[in-house]
Parts: C-alpha cells; structure tokens; sequence
C-alpha cells in the first residue's frame, strides 16, 4: 500500500505553503507593531530598541517572502495587523508602551512557540532572535541581567543599553523608571476580571429576577442592588485583601530592618552571598557588600529587594485597589440594568441580555490579549459562560415564580 504523497506547490508541499504565508503575516505584524511602538515611544533609548527589532523583523519578512518567490508562489500585499495587535497598539497610544510590556512579551512567546515547532535553518535563526528581542524586553523592563554585569548576556543594541553619557540623579532615574513595578498590566487584568465579574455575576440576577417576575421595576430594583451590593463587596474584600498584604510585607520589611541592626556581620555576608549568585566572583561581592553596609539604608533596600523580593516603594495601596475594584465591577454590572430604566416588558429584557452578551464577548476578546488564545474563541467561550448563568437563573427564577402563591 503506498502512502500517499502530500500535495505541493510546486516544489514546496502546499502544508509549507501555508506555513511560510502565516510565519509572513506574523512578521508583518510585528513590524506594524514596533513601527507603532517607536513612533510612540518619547525615551529615545527605548525608541531606539523598537526601530532596532522592526529592523529584525523585516529581514525576517524578506526571508520568508524570499522562499515564497522561489517556489513560485505570489506573496500577497501586507494588510492590516490582526486584531490583537490593534488593541496592544492602541493601548500603547492611550497608556503609554510600559504599559503593554507584559502583552508584547506574550506576543514574542507565542511568535517563539510558533517558530519552535517548525524545522529548517531559517526557522532556526529567526527563533534565536525571537529570543533576543524577549531578552530585550526584560532588560527594558529591569527584569533581566544589566550590561556589564558579571553573567550578563550582551545584547548588540546601540545606545540603548549603555550607561546614559551623562550620570543621572539616582531619585530622577528611580522617578522614571517606577513603572518597572508599578504592572499596569496587573492593573489591566484586574480591571478586565472586575469587569467580567460585575457583568456575570449582575446578568445572572437581572435574568433570574425577570424569570420570577415581568413587572420592571422589581427587575431594576433587584438590578441596582446587585450593583451596589456586588461593587461594595469588591471594593472591600479588595482593600482587606491589599491593607493585609501591606501589612505582612511591612512586618518583613521591619523583621529585616531589626536583623541587620542586631546581626551586622550575617547580614553582610548575605548580602556577598546574594551577588555571588548573580556571578560576581567572591571578591567582587565582599566588596559590593561591604560598601553596602557602610550606608544601612541601602543595605536593607537592597536586601529587601534580592532576598524578599519586595520593592519597598510599591507595596500597593489598599484605597486604591478597592475603587478599581468597585469602578470596575460598576462598570459591568451597569449593563444589565441599564435598558429597564429606559424600557419595559420584554423589549427592556431582551435588549438587556443582548447588550451584555456583546459585552461579555468584547471582555472574552479583551482577555485573549493577557492568554495569547484565539480572540473569537476567548469572546465565544465568555459569552457562552455568561449566557448558561443567564439562562440557569431564568429557569430557577420561572420556576420560583410559578411556585410562589
């Protein structure tokens, strides 16, 4: 029995076709993306990072077009970036491109993963820049080891990762680069979650409610308790959660202010111990320690830092995660409600399910950008949630309803 031999285009088999086409397109957004990214960007070292990467996915793009055209294949015209890049685009423009560190990083994963499962030299070299340019992003972002530092990989990115020429306040630097800790990509998580939390949890008791019941005004009153009930119930188990938090990270941070004034000579030699670990030689780190310690301050910031793994200037605040918690929550449960207070019967009921299955979708589609999945996948399966709990609190409220005398 013969196998059968795969269909081709040409020389190439048609699967190869289709692979060089998509690993083209993937390049061809990530050039629109680090295009956008420098044209945003006002620090010129980082600019200069994203002209350096758009200049590596170019030469990327030629290679496969290249393969393309030698195989007699037509390579199409760029087109629009999919839809995932629009929106890290976008939210670079709103928010700034710290902002999308984390997305563009999840991006480069993917762009890695992808090239992962292919064989061929090409594929190869274009993975290890893959790789590189994630190594980029982490030194941008302080996550990865400093240039010059012992173990440290260079990077050949000029000008962006040297020393500035002129040396800097070290309040100046630390004031601009804040953002390092300050995960404005958490915060997007925890606002899209807040969000979705507020649309199901509100969508689940509007339908429930309009089950039981077909006079509006119950539906719009049991809407906008679930509303303020839910927001207040984020707001504050957000603030206990994050008060509690600070506190524990405040004790630690006591607990190692009172060792190094009681153990000097320990704390020392954990402190070489710590830069002994990130490759400096033995001597190199008794000497970064004993410098250390001749300013206490700045031996317990740093040994909060490398052994807690705290930043003592970003524990967060706990008033501040609760009104992000409870705008956030606000913001979803809003939907469900909203059309019974303009409408009644079953124009204001459908209209209401309608709005928040569209919203549910936008929110699923909002979180493909934090997973890297599919964005009319993560929309359909969240809206698919939301519905059933729609659904299931309509039927338990029909029956309720039925039942009551």
């Amino acid at each position: 029995m013969h196998r059968a031999e795969p269909l081709r285009f040409g020389a190439m088999p048609i699967e190869h076709v289709r692979e060089s086409l998509a690993n083209l397109k993937l390049e061809r957004d990530a050039i629109t993306l680090y295009d956008s990214l420098s044209a945003i960007e006002k620090d010129p070292h980082r600019a200069a990072a994203f002209r350096h990467i758009a200049a590596s996915e170019r030469r990327h793009e030629q290679i496969w077009a290249a393969r393309l055209r030698e195989q007699g294949v037509e390579v199409p015209e760029p087109g629009p970036p999919r839809p995932r890049v629009r929106v890290i685009i976008w939210i670079a423009r709103v928010f700034g491109t710290r902002s999308v560190s984390d997305l563009v990083q999840a991006l480069e994963g993917d762009e890695e993963a992808a090239y992962a499962a292919q064989a061929g030299p090409e594929v190869e070299s274009i993975a290890a820049d893959e790789r590189l340019h994630a190594a980029m992003w982490k030194q941008l972002a302080g996550k990865g080891p400093v240039a010059g530092q012992a173990g440290a990989v260079a990077i050949p990115l000029p000008g962006v990762l040297e020393a500035p020429a002129v040396p800097e306040r070290v309040s100046e630097i630390a004031r601009r680069e804040r953002w390092h800790h300050a995960s404005r990509s958490g915060t997007l998580r925890a606002s899209i979650f807040g969000v979705n939390d507020g649309l199901v949890s509100n969508l689940a008791l509007v339908m429930g409610v309009a089950g039981a019941t077909a006079q509006p005004q119950f539906i719009l009153l049991a809407g906008v308790a679930g509303l303020l009930a839910g927001a207040f119930s984020m707001a504050a188990g957000e603030w206990i959660s994050m008060q509690s938090q600070r506190e524990l990270f405040e004790r630690q941070i006591a607990l190692e202010r009172a060792e190094l004034e009681a153990m000097p000579e320990e704390e020392e030699i954990e402190l070489a111990l710590i830069y002994r670990s990130k490759g400096f030689s033995e001597e190199e780190s008794k000497q970064i320690a004993h410098r250390l310690m001749a300013d206490p301050e700045h031996a317990l910031d740093t040994l909060v830092r490398q052994e807690l793994g705290l930043d003592p200037d970003q524990l967060g605040s706990p008033w501040g995660a609760a009104m992000g918690s409870f705008v956030a929550f606000a913001l979803g449960a809003t939907l469900p409600v909203l059309p019974y207070l303009f409408a009644g019967d079953s124009f204001a009921f459908w209209l209401s399910l309608g709005l928040s299955i569209v919203a549910l979708f936008g929110v699923g589609a909002a979180v493909s950008l934090l997973t890297g999945r599919s964005t009319l996948f993560s929309g359909f399966r969240q809206a698919t949630i939301g519905g059933a709990a729609a659904a299931i609190t309509y039927v338990v409220g029909s029956v309720i309803g039925i039942s009551m005398p």
